[in-house]
């Protein structure tokens, strides 16, 4: 009697289906928004605080996959971002590669992506849903956590133990971008929000 069978197979067949439909729209979200850092830390760099770190739209780009994938796809969008780099690919800010700017003077930022966009998408996931696309203050809060509690602490610890410098002048160095941090964050929540509006259904489910 097969018929009880195929019954009970149809379902596992249809979770299967979807379960892979999923992983195949994760893949290319994550691919996406690797491709989105790479081309933010492309745009044109401005040297401050000593030449030691550039300012870039790089850290808009990692925030936003966060707030807009979560915290799992947003930090292996990053994640893939930084592999992508590290393989030699010129996708780092001024168009460099390799595992050099791991051991300069900005590895404590690079390290840090990709836990600014899990911390940015965790806190993003929690806001109810009616309210994201037009939570402009709170997905603002979510990216400046992510900048405040991550980026910029290793930052400074990676100032301090690649370029040498003592924790003061490392702090110093880091403050220069602190303002257009939060400028950056306030255009990745504008964005954030719109894409929300248009697809409400993109982030993930809390679990």
């Amino acid at each position: 009697m097969p018929a009880p069978d195929n019954e009970q197979t149809a379902p596992a067949r249809r979770r299967r289906s979807v379960s892979a439909r999923q992983a195949s729209t994760d893949l290319a979200l994550i691919a996406a928004f690797a491709a989105l850092i790479a081309a933010c830390s492309l745009l044109p760099a401005l040297y401050l605080g000593g030449g030691l770190v550039p300012i870039t739209f790089q850290t808009f780009g990692v925030l936003l996959a966060g707030a807009v994938l979560g915290a799992r796809r947003g930090f292996l969008a990053v994640l893939l971002y930084l592999a992508v780099g590290a393989a030699g690919f010129p996708v780092f800010a001024g168009g460099s590669a390799g595992l050099a700017p791991f051991a300069g003077p900005t590895a404590g930022y690079l390290i840090s992506f990709p836990l600014a966009a899990a911390i940015t998408g965790f806190l993003v996931q929690r806001l109810p849903r009616r309210r994201l696309a037009t939570s402009v203050p709170l997905i603002l809060l979510a990216g400046l956590a992510g900048s405040f509690t991550v980026t910029h602490p290793l930052g400074i610890l990676g100032l301090m133990w690649r370029a040498d410098l003592s924790a003061q002048a490392a702090l110093l160095t880091d403050l220069v971008f602190w303002p257009g941090d939060v400028v950056k964050n306030l255009l990745m929540a504008l964005v954030a929000t719109a894409v929300h509006r248009a697809f409400p259904d993109l982030l993930p489910s809390r679990r």
